[in-house]
């Protein structure tokens, strides 16, 4: 029985130990109707009320096949819209905080990106020359304009055979919105750096002459991730210096010169994998979100494994950290009294041009 939506007011000065015991009374009272989700760089106090953990592809599989009522997502919002898109249509996708964006999502907005598409037809044509390809933190709208114009969506886990797709289809590749992971991909494919030109979309043609944007493979959008920007080739210089034998690990979301240093390379999943399979008593520097390396670091020491965040400066997901015990519990027991707050809804049109491009991409990788 429905009652009167919860006010978040009432949540705001809630003690974290309490609203961990209202969390779980919630989940209990919700019991298989809900399912949470929940991505590794989330703060280990919502973290830990996760059913699936993992990176953008991973939890971009459970959204097709579970069988809950309620989906919690604990992450950001094109992380919610994928998992809308993907459940179906009576399943209820809700993001506990609304707030919880992407400032790199951000920097590829439609209006730009449209805009691009115009000026980019002055000197080819883009349907006919031109995938475009989106990583997967960004938008529905954009993933929907490349599900209209013969496109595709990519994670960090699969973006070399995703640009590999995108070749097949047609001969240059527009890929946004994070130049970092663009670069990286197409440097792994052995593609030249003067043939992977910066396009910024608040210039004339980009900022770029007629001669580059035709000689280019792969036009990289003028975007970033403001955590992994903030790796430098000197944290790498700096531990090397202290442990010889150690190893460098890094998320292609950071600089190419960071990447270009690593010993490894990969997705957040990758990261995992790679440092929790290494021998005991190994050392590791990790290029990625805060929150994953100091969850990774407390797993790996009765292995005897130093695990150490690659910079100097803190620099967790600011907006994932919107996501907190305080805004869990407000949406759950809201849940639990039969109230829908904070649902993601993408509209329908938009939701099928996007889903093509995730299908797309599920299916190429």
């Amino acid at each position: 029985m429905q009652t009167a939506t919860i006010k978040f007011e009432k949540f705001q000065s809630t003690k974290d130990d309490d609203c961990q015991a209202r969390i779980l009374a919630a989940r209990e009272k919700l019991g298989k109707r809900l399912v949470i989700l929940g991505h590794h760089y989330q703060h280990e106090s919502v973290y830990r009320h996760a059913d699936y953990t993992g990176d953008s592809l991973k939890l971009s599989k459970y959204c097709e096949s579970l069988d809950a009522e309620y989906i919690v997502f604990l992450g950001v919002h094109f992380m919610a819209e994928v998992a809308d898109i993907l459940s179906r249509p009576e399943q209820i996708v809700i993001l506990p905080d609304l707030a919880a964006g992407c400032s790199m999502a951000d920097m590829a907005n439609l209006a730009k990106v449209e805009r691009s598409y115009r000026e980019l037809n002055k000197v080819l044509n883009f349907d006919e020359e031109i995938t475009p390809i989106t990583y997967i933190n960004s938008a529905a709208d954009l993933k929907a304009f490349c599900g209209e114009h013969g496109g595709i969506v990519c994670t960090s886990t699969n973006a070399p055979k995703i640009l590999e797709w995108g070749f097949k289809q047609r001969e240059k590749v527009l890929f946004f919105p994070d130049q970092n992971l663009g670069r990286w991909s197409g440097h792994k494919m052995g593609i030249p750096l003067e043939q992977m030109p910066v396009w910024d979309p608040d210039q004339p043609l980009g900022g770029l002459t007629v001669e580059q944007i035709k000689n280019a493979k792969i036009l990289l959008w003028k975007g970033h991730c403001a955590v992994h920007q903030m790796f430098r080739p000197q944290n790498i210089e700096h531990f090397k210096k202290l442990h010889p034998d150690g190893f460098v690990i890094s998320h292609p979301e950071a600089p190419f010169e960071v990447c270009l240093n690593s010993d490894y390379v990969g997705s957040t999943e990758y990261i995992l994998r790679t440092v929790s399979e290494a021998p005991p008593n190994t050392k590791w520097l990790v290029g990625t979100e805060l929150n994953l390396v100091t969850r990774l670091a407390e797993q790996m020491k009765p292995q005897g494994k130093h695990v150490q965040f690659m910079s100097h400066v803190v620099c967790e997901c600011s907006t994932m950290a919107r996501i907190d015990p305080q805004h869990l519990a407000w949406c759950l027991e809201n849940l639990a009294e039969g109230n829908i707050v904070n649902q993601i809804k993408v509209p329908k049109h938009e939701a099928e041009l996007a889903k093509l491009t995730l299908d797309r991409m599920l299916q190429a990788s």
